[in-house]
């Protein structure tokens, strides 16, 4: 074969993936706003419910030997459950405040200057060629702070690659597919490990009082995968994404971003330095000692405790330290009364975001409400214990499961909730240890998250997406996205199907088989 004919070979392949990726553009454009989207989905959740209520339709929870039947949300019960509980749904879904919450610190930093200065002076060291990985491997380090990853990382991505001189929008994705598709792979142990550890743990015992789930049992996949999914963020975003996009233009979007600080600014910048290293200083003092103040009080310990439930606050409380210091410093900041000032426009900018949030949020009430999410997962379930695998198609079929089911509920511990009972003891029957369950369900959660519709920050990406394409649509944002889901769930299921057939212990002393 010539390499000319090679070539033509690639070419057409180059092609035809750009094709695709127009086509899901052009389809996902045609679909309506979010916001009338979801009422849509509420409509054909309310006649679904109907249905399967009225036909009696159930399924079984093995662990509890109840039948699980769908409630009609369209029956007096659930009406009467709806009405009174829509204002509740909407204020009380926890992603909204936290996300507002976030954006207050984050839109002041912005709006005193601290972000750009940061920024400028980081791309001082930062060699755009490897701009992607850095961005990818900042993102995994962010997941200490939870959900806040999601409202921090992806605008900072993009600036650092519009301070390096590439396009932002390929910064902006870079960070979305590390905080999402990458969350549960990270180098520390976080959040998520207590949350599923404590379920699976419960789970186990009931089936072997010897065998538990610690924080730490899916520590070695999960540092490992950090160092893969970087490198695959990297490489997809300079090879696929970004040639895509094209050059950026700025309209007038801030050249200013790659001129040298100013000696005020670097004043300012020194003066903020300080006072991030006092108020961690402080909240050291409150959490390191074991008598510390915000460790959990009646264990002791920081993992869970009143520090790691309250991150969102002191991610707030920190970035309110800097972004003030700095303001005050270079004059941006004169008079009390200019801080509420200048947090208006950030809350502004989230007006979009706040809208698509209420039938979202009424969206996932029902569906909770309705018991659609144990009635489906218990379904599927069923259907994959019928068909009676062994080995490794058999957590190839819970990560499928799980990536479904993420698709629809917005909460990765919830689904957890769901599957544990069901999936822990049916593993360990087949000798897998149950935080090797957990962590073919982790992989499989984590990989879909951008392209969840579900999720209340898929309307807030797309809101920083808006920010440099201003034309951009959910069609845009899931044609752009897409490359990274489908690589890491395909790379990451194969580094777990390896680390399966190899043997090697995802945790200290935990292996996929139990002795």
């Amino acid at each position: 074969m010539s390499a000319h004919t090679v070539q033509t070979n690639r070419n057409e392949e180059y092609a035809q993936g750009i094709g695709l990726v127009k086509w899901v553009e052009r389809v996902g454009n045609k679909l309506p706003n979010p916001f009338m989207l979801f009422l849509y989905l509420i409509a054909a959740l309310m006649i679904i419910t109907a249905v399967l209520s009225i036909f009696h339709v159930t399924a079984v929870d093995p662990i509890k030997n109840e039948q699980v039947q769908v409630k009609n949300l369209l029956s007096q019960e659930g009406l009467q459950w709806l009405l009174p509980n829509i204002i509740k749904n909407f204020s009380g879904f926890l992603p909204l405040g936290s996300i507002l919450t976030l954006m207050l610190g984050v839109g002041l930093a912005e709006k005193v200057g601290l972000l750009e200065a940061v920024i400028r002076k980081m791309s001082l060291r930062v060699s755009a060629r490897y701009a992607s990985y850095l961005v990818a491997f900042i993102a995994f380090f962010s997941h200490v702070s939870s959900d806040a990853a999601f409202v921090i990382m992806p605008p900072l991505g993009a600036l650092i690659f519009l301070a390096v001189g590439r396009h932002p929008v390929a910064g902006l994705l870079a960070a979305i597919a590390g905080v999402g598709s990458g969350f549960s792979a990270n180098i520390l142990i976080v959040t998520t490990d207590v949350l599923l550890s404590g379920i699976s743990s419960e789970i186990s015992k009931s089936v072997n009082p010897d065998v538990t789930v610690s924080v730490l049992d899916n520590w070695f996949f999960m540092s490992a995968s950090v160092l893969l999914l970087s490198a695959a963020i990297g490489f997809i975003t300079d090879k696929f994404v970004e040639p895509r996009l094209g050059v950026y233009k700025s309209e007038g979007k801030s050249e200013k971003k790659l001129e040298d600080l100013s000696d005020t600014q670097k004043k300012g910048l020194r003066a903020a330095g300080i006072a991030a290293l006092v108020f961690i200083a402080v909240i050291a003092v409150l959490v390191v000692p074991e008598n510390g103040l915000l460790r959990d009080p009646k264990q002791g310990t920081i993992v869970p405790s009143p520090f790691i439930s309250g991150i969102v606050p002191v991610i707030l409380l920190f970035f309110f330290t800097v972004a003030i210091t700095y303001g005050i410093k270079v004059g941006v900041i004169k008079k009390q009364n200019d801080i509420p000032a200048l947090l208006t426009d950030p809350i502004k900018g989230m007006a979009g975001f706040i809208i698509m949030i209420f039938p979202l949020s009424q969206f996932v009430a029902m569906f909770n409400w309705s018991n659609m999410g144990s009635f489906l997962a218990l379904s599927i379930t069923d259907l994959l214990e019928q068909m009676n695998m062994s080995g490794a198609p058999v957590f190839i079929g819970l990560m499928f499961l799980s990536a479904f089911l993420c698709m629809f509920i917005a909460s990765g511990s919830a689904i957890w909730s769901l599957l544990a009972p069901v999936f822990v003891p049916m593993f360990m029957a087949l000798g897998f240890h149950p935080a090797f369950s957990q962590v073919a369900f982790r992989v499989a959660d984590s990989s879909v998250i951008p392209f969840a519709i579900v999720s209340p920050f898929i309307p807030l990406f797309l809101s920083f997406l808006q920010e440099y394409k201003k034309d951009a649509k959910l069609g845009t944002y899931y044609a752009l996205i897409m490359p990274y889901p489908i690589a890491i769930f395909v790379l990451w299921t194969l580094l777990l199907v390896v680390w399966y057939f190899v043997g090697l212990p995802i945790g200290p002393g935990v292996y996929p088989v139990m002795n």
